[in-house]
């Protein structure tokens, strides 16, 4: 059974793009589809075999230049041994970015509200809590990198998911906007899969446990837009709501690639890298509404095709090949580019797995958001460069060992 698992590691590890891709359609998008009887199924494999054209062959590609090896947290050991205090600051940046997703929330950014008028809260407190908005992921990464380096137990880290996961939930309520929480869990459950701290039965479970709690999330989350003001269409059901498969074939019918003015060249820079309290004047970005415009809606709400139909709607075929092969081609040389990745290239790979390649994700936007969130992981990076210490030999190891233990 322990090879096993290790030989499914090993697989997830040579193929982590593809992995995150195909999971949520073999698991719920395709099903759904045929189930229903969706006329549009074979448009949705076919989107889902050219991302994996792109992913597959170059994370196949990568493998001529070396296999993950099984060992990975004796691996992961010995790539973070010489950083004493990540746990330490795992714990600093989880509860920082915990206070400014709450904090956000109160102050109305991310809200329902927000993004059905377009009005970002332009207060002091609220662009410093915007700041933070990625710690949370980065909180994630470190506190699986502190884990898988024998500093923090496995029911300790358990903890720490279920607070992460409670406090989106309550950010869920306060935004009356549930594709958050929904996001988090499955980054969560595939992230720890490929890093060998969850299992895939972990990631099947908390899918059936989201499909049995979706009615009451559903209802109560139409329950707060109301009494927010905000317009309900009654005919929606819950149900309704969970064919994913019709929301990304709306785009089978559109003649691609549209342009509607989405953001290219400098906005990536402009959005991405320069925080909005020293570009106050810039108007915000939705892609979203542009496309709801688009297919005939008001600029009130909001529509995506999910992330490979956003890429098919404004790249066309080979952008979802191109895009998909990029980044399995970051990610590979995140997690083999010198032996086993430390604390920084884990908390990348993690920034690319939930901003860039998130099946929920709003393309271009999306990587926007990736940007942004790299650029608050900075002071992230320095605290840990301060906090390093030089490798003193294999001794050195041995404390970490001990304390997997504690």
């Amino acid at each position: 059974m322990k090879r096993h698992r290790e030989l499914v590691g090993v697989l997830l590890r040579c193929y982590p793009v593809s992995f995150l891709v195909l999971a949520p359609y073999a698991v719920f998008i395709v099903p759904s589809a045929v189930l229903n009887d969706n006329p549009q199924t074979g448009f949705i494999v076919y989107l889902v075999g050219l991302a994996l054209l792109g992913s597959i062959s170059v994370e196949t590609f990568g493998l001529l230049f070396g296999h993950p090896d099984p060992r990975w947290r004796q691996g992961m050991r010995q790539a973070t041994a010489c950083y004493p205090r990540i746990y330490p600051v795992a714990r600093l940046v989880t509860l920082t970015g915990i206070a400014a997703n709450i904090g956000g929330a109160l102050l109305g950014r991310g809200t329902i509200v927000a993004q059905v008028s377009g009005d970002l809260s332009d207060t002091p407190l609220a662009m410093l809590c915007a700041l933070f908005s990625g710690w949370g992921t980065l909180g994630f990464a470190l506190l699986v990198a502190s884990h898988l380096s024998g500093r923090l137990s496995s029911a300790k880290l358990y903890c720490w998911l279920a607070l992460l996961v409670g406090v989106e939930s309550y950010v869920a309520v306060l935004t009356a906007r549930s594709a958050p929480l929904v996001g988090l869990v499955f980054f969560v459950a595939a992230t720890g899969a490929v890093c060998g701290v969850l299992r895939l039965r972990h990631l099947l479970l908390w899918t059936v446990v989201l499909l049995l709690l979706w009615p009451a999330m559903f209802e109560q989350r139409n329950t707060i837009r109301e009494d927010y003001g905000v317009v309900v269409d009654t005919q929606v059901t819950a149900a309704d709501r969970l064919r994913l498969d019709s929301q990304l074939t709306v785009v089978a019918k559109v003649e691609v690639p549209v342009d509607l003015g989405q953001p290219k060249g400098v906005d990536y820079l402009r959005y991405g890298l320069v925080p909005r309290m020293l570009d106050p004047d810039r108007p915000p970005i939705s892609t979203g509404q542009q496309i709801n415009q688009y297919l005939g809606g008001g600029s009130t709400s909001a529509f995506n095709f999910l992330l490979l139909g956003n890429i098919w709607f404004f790249d066309g075929p080979v952008g979802v090949v191109a895009v998909h092969a990029f980044w399995a081609g970051f990610v590979a040389l995140l997690l083999r580019w010198r032996g086993r990745p430390g604390p920084a290239r884990l908390t990348l790979f993690c920034l690319v797995f939930s901003d860039v390649l998130l099946w929920s994700g709003t393309y271009p936007d999306s990587t926007i958001g990736f940007l942004q969130h790299l650029m608050s992981a900075v002071p992230v990076f320095l605290l840990l460069w301060l906090t390093r210490r030089a490798p003193v030999g294999r001794d050195d190891r041995v404390p970490l060992l001990a304390g997997a233990a504690r």
